[in-house]
């Protein structure tokens, strides 16, 4: 079960600093940089599932 909050403004930010990347680059003499080296999922806010106690909350518990 996922108990964290979205991820979305984090995926927004690196985005944006993405483009700004990209925008600063000279096209015509030099490559891109990679998308792969913004927005890491493993530096996210959200980086998956969280623990919680199902005896604290054993209406979300499915079975």
């Amino acid at each position: 079960m996922t108990t964290a909050a979205s991820d979305k403004p984090y995926k927004q930010r690196e985005h944006r600093r993405e483009r700004a990347a990209v925008r600063s680059v000279d096209l015509t003499a030099d490559e891109p940089p990679a998308s792969r080296e913004f927005g890491s999922p493993w530096r996210g806010e959200k980086d998956g599932k969280q623990w919680f106690d199902p005896k604290r909350h054993p209406e979300d518990m499915r079975k």
